[in-house]
């Protein structure tokens, strides 16, 4: 079993910044690429950033300049730089890892940790 676990998430006002992290642990044999993804209420979930097993990065355009994608790779933690925050970055944010264990390949979520962005 694997599980990611988020935190960092809470209230933060237009302009500030939020930084959130996630934990892969379990039967990891390998952790091949991690990001986030982020879901507002009646819309759609969205790639917010990406980072392969060579550190590429890749942001969805609206945050561009703002948010910055990280990893440990030896703790199998990934990390979001949320800078610039702005109202429309209020959603949900979960991490997504794609993980090989011994068994299979396959792609792992956490639970969630809620980004609110409001005076």
């Amino acid at each position: 079993q694997v599980q990611l676990v988020e935190s960092g998430g809470g209230l933060v006002q237009p302009g500030g910044s939020l930084r959130l992290s996630c934990a892969a642990s379990g039967s990891i044999f390998r952790v091949i690429a991690m990001g986030w993804f982020r879901q507002a209420p009646g819309k759609q979930r969205e790639l917010v950033a990406h980072i392969s097993s060579e550190g590429i990065t890749t942001y969805a355009d609206s945050v561009k300049g703002r948010f910055t994608i990280s990893r440990d790779y030896a703790k199998n933690t990934v990390s979001l730089q949320m800078d610039s925050l702005k109202s429309d970055d209020t959603a949900v944010y979960r991490c997504n890892a794609d993980v090989m264990t011994v068994l299979h390949t396959r792609e792992y979520w956490g639970q969630g940790t809620q980004v609110t962005v409001s005076s």
